[in-house]
């Protein structure tokens, strides 16, 4: 079967505006849209520009807006989507470096910002930390992040507030707030506690819906504020 592609091109160094062009590709209903993507470049256009690396999911590279839903290519396959054509973008709230490919600095400085490492006061060990399996049930759900930044770039509130944080960030901050091998849980929430941290998410859903990782995100922010409600009952938010 022929399915055509509608795809974001822009070029800064070379465009004025972006623009839209179109391919049509040979697939199966059970080809994945990164097949299709690499089957183009490959084939038709070398110029086209896209990131990947694993093809399975778990290195998180090919995020971008598939006919207006962010997600990764190497996991939406193409029976999923009906119509004449299937529209590519890249990921919202995310500068275009080059047609699908967006700059993640600022996203990845934001994961930083939260010291995404054990933090321990006592002395250290000679031994890895040990943790129960009942503790590490704890965060089972928020360590499948893969970085991909799908929910961030799906996520309304961010169009509300430009300088929230995003649920990504939340979402490493989280991952060690509940870590019972840190020991920096008060001083990891009071991080989060703040106009454009937790506060900023308004339950859009938006972020665990895309999550191609199932991970409850919104639930998951939700929990913070009512550890921070509990914890700091002075806070005004």
């Amino acid at each position: 079967m022929e399915v055509k592609f509608k795809i974001f091109r822009f070029d800064p160094q070379v465009d004025q505006e972006p623009r839209f062009q179109s391919y049509v590709v040979s697939a199966e209903p059970g080809h994945r849209i990164l097949d299709c993507l690499n089957r183009i470049k490959w084939e038709q256009d070398g110029t086209l520009g896209y990131r990947m690396s694993c093809g399975h999911g778990v290195c998180g590279s090919d995020g971008m807006r598939i006919n207006g839903v962010c997600g990764l290519a190497c996991q939406k396959l193409v029976r999923e989507y009906e119509g004449s054509e299937i529209l590519i973008e890249p990921l919202p709230h995310f500068k275009v470096l080059k047609d699908l490919i967006v700059d993640m600095d600022g996203f990845l400085e934001g994961i930083k910002r939260f010291q995404p490492h054990l933090i321990s006061t006592g002395p250290a060990l000679e031994k890895e930390r040990l943790q129960s399996p009942e503790d590490r049930k704890k965060v089972d759900h928020v360590i499948r992040c893969i970085l991909c930044a799908c929910c961030t770039a799906a996520c309304p509130a961010m169009d509300e507030n430009p300088k929230y944080v995003g649920p990504a960030v939340l979402m490493w901050a989280y991952r060690f707030i509940h870590d019972s091998r840190d020991d920096a849980f008060r001083e990891r929430l009071k991080a989060v506690d703040f106009a454009d941290g937790v506060w900023s998410c308004k339950n859009y859903f938006e972020c665990t819906r895309v999550c191609p990782k199932s991970i409850p995100v919104t639930k998951s922010i939700n929990i913070m504020k009512g550890e921070i409600e509990k914890t700091f009952p002075e806070s005004s938010h």
